[in-house]
Protein backbone atom coordinates (compact mmCIF):
# COMPACT_ATOMS: atom_id res chain seq x y z
CA UNK A 1 0.00 0.00 0.00
CA UNK A 2 1.42 3.45 -0.62
CA UNK A 3 0.15 5.68 2.39
CA UNK A 4 -0.46 5.55 5.26
CA UNK A 5 -0.95 8.14 7.71
CA UNK A 6 -1.57 8.65 11.44
CA UNK A 7 -2.29 12.07 12.60
CA UNK A 8 -3.81 15.78 11.15
CA UNK A 9 -5.98 16.30 8.22
CA UNK A 10 -5.80 19.43 6.85
CA UNK A 11 -8.04 22.49 5.33
CA UNK A 12 -7.00 22.33 2.14
CA UNK A 13 -8.07 18.67 1.31
CA UNK A 14 -5.20 17.01 3.28
CA UNK A 15 -5.38 14.36 5.61
CA UNK A 16 -3.19 11.64 6.46
CA UNK A 17 -3.49 8.61 5.72
CA UNK A 18 -1.37 4.67 5.76
CA UNK A 19 1.76 4.56 3.91
CA UNK A 20 4.28 1.93 2.63
CA UNK A 21 7.55 3.59 2.80
CA UNK A 22 6.84 7.09 4.04
CA UNK A 23 4.14 9.14 6.03
CA UNK A 24 2.78 10.67 2.91
CA UNK A 25 -0.50 13.19 2.61
CA UNK A 26 -3.87 12.79 0.02
CA UNK A 27 -4.30 15.91 -1.72
CA UNK A 28 -7.00 16.82 -4.35
CA UNK A 29 -5.33 16.89 -7.51
CA UNK A 30 -4.63 20.71 -7.99
CA UNK A 31 -8.15 21.82 -9.92
CA UNK A 32 -10.27 20.01 -7.51
CA UNK A 33 -8.22 21.10 -4.26
CA UNK A 34 -8.41 25.03 -6.21
CA UNK A 35 -12.37 24.46 -6.74
CA UNK A 36 -13.30 23.05 -2.98
CA UNK A 37 -11.42 25.57 -1.38
CA UNK A 38 -12.62 28.71 -3.66
CA UNK A 39 -16.39 26.91 -2.81
CA UNK A 40 -15.47 26.74 0.61
CA UNK A 41 -14.78 30.99 0.40
CA UNK A 42 -17.75 31.77 -1.66
CA UNK A 43 -19.91 29.86 0.81
CA UNK A 44 -18.65 31.75 3.51
CA UNK A 45 -18.81 35.77 1.63
CA UNK A 46 -22.13 34.89 0.48
CA UNK A 47 -23.70 35.75 3.84
CA UNK A 48 -21.35 37.63 4.93
CA UNK A 49 -23.51 40.99 4.53
CA UNK A 50 -26.20 39.03 6.64
CA UNK A 51 -24.20 38.34 9.44
CA UNK A 52 -22.12 39.22 12.36
CA UNK A 53 -18.22 39.02 12.42
CA UNK A 54 -18.53 36.20 14.45
CA UNK A 55 -21.53 34.07 12.24
CA UNK A 56 -19.23 34.99 9.10
CA UNK A 57 -16.18 33.22 11.02
CA UNK A 58 -18.37 30.20 11.79
CA UNK A 59 -19.35 30.28 8.34
CA UNK A 60 -16.11 30.49 7.09
CA UNK A 61 -15.09 27.50 9.28
CA UNK A 62 -17.47 25.34 8.28
CA UNK A 63 -17.27 26.04 4.50
CA UNK A 64 -13.13 25.05 5.02
CA UNK A 65 -14.37 21.91 7.14
CA UNK A 66 -16.56 20.88 4.33
CA UNK A 67 -13.70 21.27 1.82
CA UNK A 68 -11.41 19.37 4.01
CA UNK A 69 -14.11 16.42 4.07
CA UNK A 70 -14.90 16.74 0.71
CA UNK A 71 -11.43 16.90 -0.45
CA UNK A 72 -10.60 14.22 1.58
CA UNK A 73 -13.17 11.90 0.31
CA UNK A 74 -12.63 12.81 -3.31
CA UNK A 75 -8.39 12.14 -2.85
CA UNK A 76 -9.12 9.16 -1.14
CA UNK A 77 -11.75 7.47 -3.69
CA UNK A 78 -8.89 8.26 -6.40
CA UNK A 79 -6.09 6.99 -4.24
CA UNK A 80 -7.55 3.82 -3.30
CA UNK A 81 -9.73 2.50 -6.77
CA UNK A 82 -7.21 -0.07 -8.18
CA UNK A 83 -4.58 -2.46 -6.74
CA UNK A 84 -1.39 -0.33 -7.35
CA UNK A 85 1.52 -3.11 -8.86
CA UNK A 86 4.53 -2.00 -10.18
CA UNK A 87 5.03 -1.78 -14.34
CA UNK A 88 8.00 -0.24 -16.11
CA UNK A 89 10.56 2.18 -14.31
CA UNK A 90 10.81 5.28 -16.21
CA UNK A 91 13.60 7.16 -14.35
CA UNK A 92 16.22 7.26 -11.31
CA UNK A 93 16.52 10.24 -9.53
CA UNK A 94 19.65 11.53 -7.25
CA UNK A 95 19.17 13.32 -3.97
CA UNK A 96 17.80 17.09 -4.49
CA UNK A 97 20.93 19.07 -2.76
CA UNK A 98 20.32 22.34 -1.44
CA UNK A 99 22.93 25.38 -1.02
CA UNK A 100 21.62 26.60 2.19
CA UNK A 101 19.05 25.63 5.22
CA UNK A 102 15.67 26.94 4.52
CA UNK A 103 14.19 29.63 6.16
CA UNK A 104 12.08 27.42 8.67
CA UNK A 105 11.40 27.92 12.45
CA UNK A 106 13.32 25.07 14.45
CA UNK A 107 10.72 23.45 16.83
CA UNK A 108 13.37 21.78 19.21
CA UNK A 109 16.69 20.68 19.53
CA UNK A 110 17.86 17.50 20.80
CA UNK A 111 21.32 17.47 21.82
CA UNK A 112 23.83 14.91 23.30
CA UNK A 113 27.36 16.22 24.51
CA UNK A 114 27.93 12.62 23.68
CA UNK A 115 27.61 12.62 19.78
CA UNK A 116 30.57 12.78 18.22
CA UNK A 117 29.21 11.96 14.61
CA UNK A 118 30.08 15.54 12.86
CA UNK A 119 26.44 15.45 11.63
CA UNK A 120 24.50 17.92 10.95
CA UNK A 121 20.78 17.33 11.00
CA UNK A 122 16.99 18.60 10.32
CA UNK A 123 14.21 16.40 10.83
CA UNK A 124 11.22 18.00 9.75
CA UNK A 125 8.49 15.24 11.00
CA UNK A 126 4.77 15.26 12.21
CA UNK A 127 5.29 13.86 15.89
CA UNK A 128 2.61 11.16 15.95
CA UNK A 129 3.62 9.97 11.74
CA UNK A 130 4.68 6.35 12.40
CA UNK A 131 7.30 6.84 10.04
CA UNK A 132 8.63 9.86 12.02
CA UNK A 133 8.62 7.90 15.12
CA UNK A 134 10.56 5.39 13.52
CA UNK A 135 13.26 8.05 12.70
CA UNK A 136 13.47 9.32 16.33
CA UNK A 137 13.58 6.25 17.71
CA UNK A 138 17.20 5.42 15.54
CA UNK A 139 18.22 9.08 15.99
CA UNK A 140 17.62 8.26 19.67
CA UNK A 141 18.89 5.54 20.31
CA UNK A 142 21.93 6.25 17.94
CA UNK A 143 22.71 9.00 20.33
CA UNK A 144 22.66 11.76 18.11
CA UNK A 145 21.65 15.32 17.85
CA UNK A 146 19.18 17.11 15.46
CA UNK A 147 17.18 19.83 15.12
CA UNK A 148 13.15 19.19 14.91
CA UNK A 149 10.74 21.42 12.18
CA UNK A 150 7.00 20.08 13.30
CA UNK A 151 5.70 20.85 9.96
CA UNK A 152 2.06 22.39 9.60
CA UNK A 153 -0.43 20.12 8.89
CA UNK A 154 -2.35 22.22 7.15
CA UNK A 155 -0.49 24.61 5.21
CA UNK A 156 2.61 22.71 4.86
CA UNK A 157 4.59 25.38 4.62
CA UNK A 158 8.14 24.53 6.52
CA UNK A 159 8.48 21.88 3.39
CA UNK A 160 7.14 24.69 0.36
CA UNK A 161 10.64 24.37 -0.49
CA UNK A 162 10.91 20.46 -1.53
CA UNK A 163 10.04 18.83 -4.45
CA UNK A 164 8.51 16.01 -2.20
CA UNK A 165 5.40 16.67 -0.03
CA UNK A 166 5.76 13.77 2.78
CA UNK A 167 7.77 13.35 5.88
CA UNK A 168 9.78 12.36 7.22
CA UNK A 169 12.21 14.80 5.63
CA UNK A 170 15.90 14.67 6.73
CA UNK A 171 18.63 17.32 5.94
CA UNK A 172 21.82 16.43 6.28
CA UNK A 173 24.89 18.67 6.23
CA UNK A 174 27.89 16.96 3.79
CA UNK A 175 31.37 18.20 3.48
CA UNK A 176 30.79 20.58 1.07
CA UNK A 177 28.48 23.02 3.36
CA UNK A 178 26.04 22.29 1.47
CA UNK A 179 22.79 19.84 2.43
CA UNK A 180 21.16 16.58 0.95
CA UNK A 181 17.73 15.96 1.51
CA UNK A 182 17.15 12.27 2.54
CA UNK A 183 13.47 11.17 2.20
CA UNK A 184 11.50 8.14 3.26
CA UNK A 185 12.14 6.52 6.69
CA UNK A 186 13.70 3.54 5.89
CA UNK A 187 16.52 5.50 3.15
CA UNK A 188 16.79 8.14 6.63
CA UNK A 189 17.78 5.13 8.60
CA UNK A 190 19.87 3.15 6.29
CA UNK A 191 21.91 6.43 5.09
CA UNK A 192 22.75 7.86 8.56
CA UNK A 193 23.60 4.29 10.15
CA UNK A 194 26.26 3.18 6.69
CA UNK A 195 27.65 6.90 7.73
CA UNK A 196 28.14 5.84 11.38
CA UNK A 197 30.06 2.71 10.94
CA UNK A 198 32.31 4.38 8.56
CA UNK A 199 32.47 8.23 9.24
CA UNK A 200 34.95 9.00 6.97
CA UNK A 201 32.13 8.28 3.96
CA UNK A 202 30.20 11.82 3.00
CA UNK A 203 26.85 11.27 3.97
CA UNK A 204 26.15 13.54 0.53
CA UNK A 205 27.49 10.69 -1.35
CA UNK A 206 25.92 7.88 0.63
CA UNK A 207 22.69 9.52 -0.35
CA UNK A 208 23.77 8.84 -3.71
CA UNK A 209 23.72 5.18 -3.39
CA UNK A 210 19.55 5.39 -2.46
CA UNK A 211 17.92 7.04 -5.92
CA UNK A 212 14.38 7.54 -6.49
CA UNK A 213 12.50 5.49 -9.21
CA UNK A 214 9.23 6.21 -10.66
CA UNK A 215 6.91 3.54 -12.43
CA UNK A 216 3.74 3.73 -13.03
CA UNK A 217 1.20 1.52 -11.33
CA UNK A 218 -2.34 -0.36 -12.75
CA UNK A 219 -4.27 2.42 -11.63
CA UNK A 220 -2.31 4.41 -13.86
CA UNK A 221 -0.58 6.75 -11.48
CA UNK A 222 2.97 7.65 -11.25
CA UNK A 223 4.63 6.08 -8.43
CA UNK A 224 7.71 6.78 -6.88
CA UNK A 225 9.74 4.76 -4.49
CA UNK A 226 13.52 4.76 -2.95
CA UNK A 227 16.30 1.63 -4.20
CA UNK A 228 17.98 -0.06 -2.00
CA UNK A 229 16.60 1.54 1.41
CA UNK A 230 16.76 -1.77 3.64
CA UNK A 231 20.72 -2.08 2.79
CA UNK A 232 23.32 -0.32 4.23
CA UNK A 233 26.21 1.26 1.92
CA UNK A 234 29.70 0.28 3.55
CA UNK A 235 33.13 0.38 2.07
CA UNK A 236 34.95 -1.84 4.48
CA UNK A 237 34.54 -5.95 2.78
CA UNK A 238 34.38 -7.34 6.36
CA UNK A 239 31.96 -4.89 7.66
CA UNK A 240 29.99 -5.60 4.08
CA UNK A 241 29.93 -9.07 4.25
CA UNK A 242 29.01 -8.64 8.29
CA UNK A 243 25.72 -6.69 6.76
CA UNK A 244 24.84 -9.04 3.87
CA UNK A 245 24.22 -11.46 6.64
CA UNK A 246 21.74 -9.49 8.06
CA UNK A 247 19.09 -9.97 5.36
CA UNK A 248 16.47 -11.27 8.62
CA UNK A 249 17.25 -7.87 9.98
CA UNK A 250 16.42 -6.39 6.64
CA UNK A 251 13.19 -8.46 6.26
CA UNK A 252 11.47 -7.29 9.64
CA UNK A 253 11.91 -3.80 8.50
CA UNK A 254 10.12 -4.37 5.55
CA UNK A 255 7.29 -6.09 6.96
CA UNK A 256 7.36 -2.88 9.54
CA UNK A 257 6.35 -0.88 6.51
CA UNK A 258 4.97 -2.85 4.48
CA UNK A 259 2.25 -4.74 7.31
CA UNK A 260 2.52 -3.88 10.29
CA UNK A 261 1.97 0.01 9.51
CA UNK A 262 -1.38 -1.10 7.60
CA UNK A 263 -2.74 -2.37 10.69
CA UNK A 264 -2.78 0.35 12.80
CA UNK A 265 -5.14 3.11 10.71
CA UNK A 266 -8.07 0.63 10.87
CA UNK A 267 -7.18 -0.14 14.40
CA UNK A 268 -6.69 3.67 15.87
CA UNK A 269 -9.42 4.98 14.11
CA UNK A 270 -12.02 2.18 14.61
CA UNK A 271 -14.69 3.73 15.95
CA UNK A 272 -15.73 7.71 16.09
CA UNK A 273 -15.18 7.52 20.16
CA UNK A 274 -11.66 5.83 19.09
CA UNK A 275 -10.92 8.10 16.43
CA UNK A 276 -11.68 11.07 18.05
CA UNK A 277 -9.23 9.89 21.25
CA UNK A 278 -6.79 9.33 19.22
CA UNK A 279 -6.60 12.86 17.43
CA UNK A 280 -6.97 14.64 20.95
CA UNK A 281 -3.92 12.64 21.36
CA UNK A 282 -2.16 13.48 18.43
CA UNK A 283 -2.90 16.69 19.21
CA UNK A 284 -1.59 16.57 23.12
CA UNK A 285 1.46 14.81 22.22
CA UNK A 286 1.92 17.12 18.59
CA UNK A 287 1.66 20.12 20.82
CA UNK A 288 -1.11 21.36 18.35
CA UNK A 289 -1.91 24.04 20.70
CA UNK A 290 1.14 25.37 21.00
CA UNK A 291 2.16 25.34 17.10
CA UNK A 292 -1.17 26.18 15.14
CA UNK A 293 -3.96 28.48 15.90
CA UNK A 294 -6.73 27.53 17.90
CA UNK A 295 -9.54 27.29 14.91
CA UNK A 296 -6.88 25.04 12.81
CA UNK A 297 -6.36 22.72 15.81
CA UNK A 298 -10.20 22.33 15.64
CA UNK A 299 -9.65 21.49 12.28
CA UNK A 300 -7.10 19.07 12.52
CA UNK A 301 -8.91 16.79 15.48
CA UNK A 302 -13.01 17.16 14.37
CA UNK A 303 -12.77 17.14 10.55
CA UNK A 304 -9.64 14.86 10.41
CA UNK A 305 -11.21 12.50 12.98
CA UNK A 306 -14.18 12.22 10.70
CA UNK A 307 -12.62 11.69 7.83
CA UNK A 308 -9.75 9.13 8.66
CA UNK A 309 -12.64 7.25 10.51
CA UNK A 310 -14.49 6.74 6.57
CA UNK A 311 -10.90 5.91 5.43
CA UNK A 312 -10.32 3.49 7.97
CA UNK A 313 -12.74 1.25 6.45
CA UNK A 314 -11.76 1.25 3.25
CA UNK A 315 -7.94 0.78 4.35
CA UNK A 316 -9.74 -2.44 6.17
CA UNK A 317 -11.41 -4.18 2.45
CA UNK A 318 -8.11 -2.69 0.92
CA UNK A 319 -5.54 -5.35 3.50
CA UNK A 320 -8.80 -8.08 3.63
CA UNK A 321 -8.97 -7.54 7.11
CA UNK A 322 -12.03 -8.64 9.12
CA UNK A 323 -14.41 -6.98 11.25
CA UNK A 324 -12.32 -7.98 13.99
CA UNK A 325 -9.11 -5.60 13.23
CA UNK A 326 -7.86 -6.06 16.58
CA UNK A 327 -7.06 -9.31 15.71
CA UNK A 328 -4.60 -8.64 13.42
CA UNK A 329 -2.87 -6.88 15.10
CA UNK A 330 -2.86 -9.10 18.21
CA UNK A 331 -1.36 -11.51 15.11
CA UNK A 332 1.63 -9.05 14.01
CA UNK A 333 2.64 -8.69 17.82
CA UNK A 334 2.70 -12.38 18.61
CA UNK A 335 4.69 -12.89 15.29
CA UNK A 336 7.39 -10.62 16.20
CA UNK A 337 7.83 -11.60 19.69
CA UNK A 338 8.32 -15.10 18.68
CA UNK A 339 10.35 -14.15 16.14
CA UNK A 340 12.37 -12.74 19.26
CA UNK A 341 11.55 -15.85 21.68
CA UNK A 342 12.90 -18.24 18.58
CA UNK A 343 16.29 -16.07 19.67
CA UNK A 344 16.36 -16.47 23.20
CA UNK A 345 17.99 -12.98 23.43
CA UNK A 346 15.89 -9.68 24.90
CA UNK A 347 15.76 -8.12 21.12
CA UNK A 348 15.45 -9.10 17.78
CA UNK A 349 19.48 -7.83 17.76
CA UNK A 350 20.37 -10.15 20.60
CA UNK A 351 21.07 -8.24 23.55
CA UNK A 352 20.87 -4.70 21.87
CA UNK A 353 18.18 -3.37 19.41
CA UNK A 354 18.90 -3.56 15.90
CA UNK A 355 17.54 -1.72 13.25
CA UNK A 356 14.45 -4.28 13.23
CA UNK A 357 13.68 -3.74 16.75
CA UNK A 358 14.09 0.03 15.85
CA UNK A 359 11.39 0.09 12.94
CA UNK A 360 9.07 -2.03 14.78
CA UNK A 361 8.97 -0.18 18.20
CA UNK A 362 8.95 2.90 16.02
CA UNK A 363 5.56 1.89 14.19
CA UNK A 364 4.01 0.76 17.69
CA UNK A 365 5.04 3.78 19.21
CA UNK A 366 2.85 6.43 17.08
CA UNK A 367 -0.32 4.41 18.55
CA UNK A 368 1.01 4.47 22.41
CA UNK A 369 -1.53 6.78 23.44
CA UNK A 370 -5.04 4.92 21.76
CA UNK A 371 -7.05 2.25 23.31
CA UNK A 372 -5.52 -0.07 20.52
CA UNK A 373 -2.25 0.10 21.76
CA UNK A 374 -3.62 -0.39 25.42
CA UNK A 375 -5.61 -3.74 24.52
CA UNK A 376 -2.09 -4.94 22.73
CA UNK A 377 -0.33 -5.09 26.11
CA UNK A 378 -3.49 -6.83 27.67
CA UNK A 379 -3.86 -9.43 24.69
CA UNK A 380 -0.32 -9.89 23.69
CA UNK A 381 3.11 -10.14 25.13
CA UNK A 382 4.30 -6.95 23.49
CA UNK A 383 4.69 -4.98 26.38
CA UNK A 384 8.17 -6.28 28.21
CA UNK A 385 10.26 -6.27 25.16
CA UNK A 386 8.43 -2.43 23.65
CA UNK A 387 9.31 -0.66 27.04
CA UNK A 388 13.12 -2.80 27.14
CA UNK A 389 13.33 -0.89 23.81
CA UNK A 390 12.02 1.88 25.09
CA UNK A 391 14.84 2.29 27.94
CA UNK A 392 17.50 1.56 25.50
CA UNK A 393 16.47 4.28 23.42
CA UNK A 394 15.63 6.77 26.29
CA UNK A 395 19.29 6.42 27.87
CA UNK A 396 21.08 7.60 24.84
CA UNK A 397 18.76 10.20 23.98
CA UNK A 398 20.11 13.23 24.16
CA UNK A 399 18.30 16.43 26.21
CA UNK A 400 15.45 17.94 24.73
CA UNK A 401 15.94 22.00 24.40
Amino acid sequence: MASYRLGAAAGRSLFRVSAQQQCRWMSVPQNHSTSLVAAAYRFASSSAGRQSKGGTLRLALKGMAIGAVLGTGWSGYNYFKGEPSDHMIHEHKGPTVLNRLPDVKIMRKVVNPRDDSGLELVLFQFQTCPFCCKVRSFLDYSGLSYSVVEVDAVLRQDIRWSDTKKVPIMLAKTKTGKYVQLTDSSMIVSVISSYLKDKNQDIGELAKFYPSISFVNDAGRKTNDIMNKYFLMLQDAKQQSQNEAQEEERKWRSWADDHLVHLISPNVYRTKDEAFETFEWFSEVGEWDVHFPRWERNLMVYAGAIAMWAISKRLKQRHQLSEDVRSHIYDACDKWIAAIEKKNTPFHGGKKPNLADLAVYGVLNSMEGCQAFKDCLENTKIGSWFYAVRREVMTNRGQIL
